[in-house]
């Protein structure tokens, strides 16, 4: 009866190890192909100190690990859509809060705006649903422009956060100041002129 219970713990411990190895590999791949987008699987290997036979049986194909990220880049996003505490505050307050999330996600959204693959509108889970609700709270509570859509507000948000990865990747202004220069660039094209 002993073996039998060493068993699965064996088992827990065995997935463990290899859970662990796979996110190393995808938080490698992130890493990697935020610097480069056309990065080899080799590098990715590399970076996250693994052979490239043992990357092969996590992600046979390069497909397989772009997709893989794609999952991983969503989860982010997500996660940061819950940190922004979308019901808290005005409706300018909370789209604000989401932007500075959205943007401490930096390697992320690298990858996401320029590694192709990895974003596919058409089989992607994202949702702007509650960013448009709380867009529409903003319009309600007076602290929006009303005569902007809520989908225009988000894109115009998502092509600031573009602009600002893009600024930092360049190098043309560090971190904070491009965070700063985008929420306040942010605050005033969307908020109620009254």
């Amino acid at each position: 009866m002993g073996l039998d219970y060493a068993a699965p713990v064996e088992d827990v411990g065995e997935s463990s190890a290899r859970e662990r190895t796979r996110r190393a590999i995808l938080d490698a791949a992130v890493a990697t192909f935020a610097k480069s987008p056309n990065a080899s699987l080799t590098e990715v290997a590399e970076k996250a100190r693994v052979g490239r036979t043992t990357l092969h049986r996590y992600f046979p194909e390069r497909t397989d690990l772009i997709t893989a990220v794609g999952r991983l880049t969503e989860q982010a996003v997500a996660d940061a859509t819950k940190r922004a505490r979308l019901d808290e505050g005005t409706g300018l307050d909370a789209v604000l809060r989401l932007c500075q999330e959205y943007f401490e996600l930096s390697d992320v959204l690298t990858v996401l705006f320029f590694t192709t693959g990895v974003y596919d509108e058409a089989t992607s889970c994202m949702s702007d649903d509650d960013a448009i609700a709380v867009v529409e709270r903003g319009r309600e509570d007076g602290s929006l422009d009303t005569a902007l859509d809520a989908a225009w507000i988000l894109n115009m948000m998502w092509a600031l956060l573009y602009a600002a990865v893009d600024h930092v990747n360049r190098g043309s202004a560090g971190r904070m100041h491009t965070q700063t220069q985008a929420l306040t660039s942010l605050r005033k094209a969307i908020s109620s002129p009254g």
